[in-house]
């Protein structure tokens, strides 16, 4: 597959679902993502945004500048997760969401255009899916509660939960050092290195 690289599986997701659990409400705090088109049927807690301050007349697709929301005190452990992820892949930190697709709905097609896409990974962290149904290019998938995906957002992508519960994404962007877009390159990259 070219769209999709599945990084890990079973992943503990629990930590990261009480932390939700504690406040409920936290999905309707911010509505931004429902005023996203495509992405309107979707529930978001985001936990790094970009920086308004340092738009300066550019679109939101070309800032680069993020910055922890407020809100993210409130996720310690998801945060943890991040940053452990971005050590790991040898990236900067980006933007990151925690994401709720409610059981019938879809994000739909779409592809995400613009400086700020061009230069990152994006990647998602299922927390709780009945098997997410997510489509990039001409690939399909089907994400399970545990897994660490990496998938090409600059593909034409859509997902759909056709499960009875919430879906639930810990989505987020990383930038790599090394300039790679690919983590399984990444990976060979340090092997390589780690073994001359």
């Amino acid at each position: 597959m070219k769209n999709f690289i599945l990084i890990e599986r079973n992943l503990p997701v629990e930590p990261l679902l009480e932390e939700i659990a504690r406040l409920p409400n936290a999905w309707n705090l911010q509505t931004g993502r429902q005023r996203i088109t495509v992405q309107r049927e979707a529930r978001a807690i985001p936990l790094r945004g970009l920086r308004k301050s340092k738009i300066q007349g550019r679109s939101r697709r070309d800032v680069h500048e993020t910055r922890y929301t407020t809100l993210s005190r409130q996720f310690p452990r998801a945060i943890r997760f991040i940053c452990e992820c971005a050590t790991r892949f040898d990236s900067e930190l980006a933007r990151a969401k925690l994401v709720s697709l409610p059981s019938g709905n879809v994000v739909y097609p779409h592809v995400d255009r613009g400086e700020y896409y061009a230069f990152r990974n994006r990647f998602h962290f299922v927390l709780q899916s009945g098997g997410s149904w997510m489509r990039a290019g001409d690939e399909e998938v089907r994400m399970r509660t545990g897994e660490l995906w990496w998938f090409d957002n600059k593909a034409e992508h859509e997902a759909r939960n056709d499960g009875d519960d919430d879906r639930i994404h810990l989505i987020f962007d990383l930038e790599p050092r090394n300039g790679v877009l690919r983590p399984q390159e990444a990976n060979e990259m340090n092997l390589e290195r780690a073994s001359a």
